[in-house]
């Protein structure tokens, strides 16, 4: 009877150890429900064509810029992008200064910056909207009232009157300062010639760039067209306030986004960088220079805790442009399937820099949330490539250029930073989970 009974009580126990075993089998097999979400990346970028922009002025009061005197203009320019600029000459009804359209050269044939002396690209040019008196100092403003297209004044004007070149009036001295950065001199030279004028306050503009096109290669005026935008206030009274205010609110951001790479990932941190690192070198550094997600893809695919890869072009463009005028920006979307855990991180190039990224911060964001996701997201400089002005660097991967190397930790890019003040993020980017 005991026998039996040894036998029946390793029996319950066996059975019981059996149903717990088989409890907790069927527990780790349970499949976790999943669900369909769709992510959304738009670039919402109300993008400006003019990289950068300003005014100049003389020392004195009235802030002229007398024989002998000069002004220094600096900025930053890539490959293909000129500088523009408008000053008053002084002692006229209604003409100016400025180089032809677009603006200065400052790089030859072969992509080297240009130095030296550049004023052989400076016109004199007729406002058209007075009548031209005999220039002097006792000319009488604002003089009677013309109607009339802006044009060169090529040794003489519509009445007449004779100019000596405005090379030999304006000097204007190139000076590369490396990195992209230069210094545009402007000195007065028309002392004792027979065309002596004080320079009002001037502006200056550079324009974008992209594909090889400037965004806007006549931002101050268009020969054979009327004035317009306050050129008017500059070339009859020397006022620079109102074109100034006008190339200020044109002047801004441009940039593309890259292909977005999305990841879907579960018990592991941030699969794509970590703040604080270097580039890992797995594939990173080519997403934020030169805006190629497809190493980084392919290197994520079937590591653990990685659950899905996309890389999502714009369907006809494959770079997401933003707003141009009323054209809307360019946007993606994916449909994925997540559960409970999943978490999504994305990167794509802040394309008019040289390894500039927006990310998700941390560690991404919960899969099942729904709705603008975009608090989430940073822009993030990978340390990989020395930073030029964003949009005007000449070895900015999509400029033409060839990116310089460093190794720096993956940090926040800083705003403002040491170029430049950028929009908000949400001014910028937007990512949604629906």
């Amino acid at each position: 009877m005991n026998h039996f009974q040894n036998i029946s009580r390793w029996a319950v126990v066996a059975f019981l150890a059996c149903n717990l075993s088989a409890c907790k089998d069927d527990k780790d097999n349970a499949v976790t429900p999943s669900q369909q979400t769709t992510i959304t990346v738009e670039n919402v970028l109300n993008s400006k064509p003019l990289v950068e922009s300003g005014t100049f002025q003389g020392t004195g009061s009235p802030a002229v810029i007398l024989p002998g005197q000069m002004v220094s203009i600096s900025f930053s320019a890539a490959k293909g992008e000129a500088i523009t600029f408008a000053t008053m000459y002084g002692w006229s009804n209604d003409l100016f200064f400025a180089p032809a359209n677009p603006g200065i050269l400052l790089y030859d044939s072969n992509g080297m910056p240009i130095e030296g002396d550049v004023s052989a690209q400076i016109k004199l040019w007729d406002n058209g909207t007075r009548i031209n008196q005999k220039p002097g100092s006792t000319v009488n403003h604002p003089g009677t009232v013309d109607s009339q297209s802006v044009t060169e004044v090529n040794g003489s004007d519509a009445q007449g009157n004779a100019y000596t070149p405005a090379s030999k009036l304006v000097k204007a001295t190139l000076q590369y300062k490396g990195n992209s950065q230069f210094t545009l001199t402007l000195e007065n030279i028309s002392g004792g010639t027979a065309n002596e004028t004080p320079l009002s306050p001037g502006v200056w503009a550079v324009s974008y760039i992209v594909g090889g096109n400037l965004l806007d290669a006549n931002p101050l005026y268009t020969s054979g067209q009327p004035t317009a935008n306050g050129l008017t206030n500059i070339a009859e009274a020397g006022d620079n306030s109102v074109l100034s205010a006008y190339i200020k609110d044109m002047t801004g951001i441009f940039t593309p986004l890259s292909p977005v790479l999305v990841v879907v990932y579960n018990g592991i941190d941030n699969p794509i960088y970590k703040t604080g690192e270097v580039d890992r070198g797995q594939g990173l550094r080519p997403l934020a220079q030169q805006g190629n997600a497809d190493t980084l893809a392919a290197y994520l695919k079937g590591k653990p805790g990685i659950k899905a890869v996309y890389v999502l072009p714009a369907p006809s463009t494959k770079v997401l442009l933003p707003v141009i005028g009323n054209q809307q920006g360019g946007m993606v979307s994916q449909q994925i399937s997540v559960s409970a855990g999943d978490r999504i991180a994305i990167a794509t190039m802040y394309g008019f820099s040289n390894d500039w990224f927006f990310a998700s911060a941390d560690n991404g964001v919960d899969a099942t949330t729904k709705g603008d996701i975009t608090s989430t997201i940073k822009l993030y400089d990978d340390g990989t490539a020395i930073n030029q002005f964003p949009g005007a660097g000449i070895t900015q991967f999509n400029l033409a250029g060839t990116p310089l190397k460093e190794s720096q930790a993956i940090a926040e890019v800083p705003n403002p930073n040491a170029f430049t003040t950028l929009p908000d993020i949400t001014a910028m980017i937007k990512v949604t989970l629906q």
